[in-house]
């Protein structure tokens, strides 16, 4: 598994879905594949160890941690993710995130337009 891993320049997403159109993100060291639905957005997000996004809020969000670490704050609460977790971001809460390594996740956003295509 890690020479498969190490073929796709680190990140665990296969070629299926590296094809995928990439959104138009401008936060260096980001970069994510989507996958849109009529009413949501799925991101395939390969993030490395860039610092910190700053709070903010948005539409409702899950997700889960696929490689990596990251500390996540959703509302007053601030979390250590790892490979496996999971989490819920309701709709309109502020939430930001600190990288602590490169990092790989899936997002479904719950709005058709969260991000838009290269």
């Amino acid at each position: 598994m890690k020479d498969l891993i190490k073929q796709w320049d680190g990140t665990a997403y296969p070629d299926m879905l590296r094809n995928l159109p990439e959104i138009d993100i401008n936060l260096e060291g980001v970069r994510g594949w989507l996958l849109q639905g009529g009413d949501t957005q799925v991101v395939f997000f390969d993030i490395q160890p860039v610092g910190t996004v700053p709070p903010h809020s948005h539409c409702a969000q899950w997700g889960m941690v696929i490689e990596g670490e990251m500390s996540l704050t959703i509302g007053d609460e601030t979390k250590i993710y790892r490979k496996g977790d999971w989490y819920y971001i309701p709709e309109g809460t502020v939430h930001g995130a600190s990288f602590l390594s490169r990092v790989n996740v899936i997002d479904v956003f719950d709005a058709p337009d969260r991000y838009k295509t290269k």
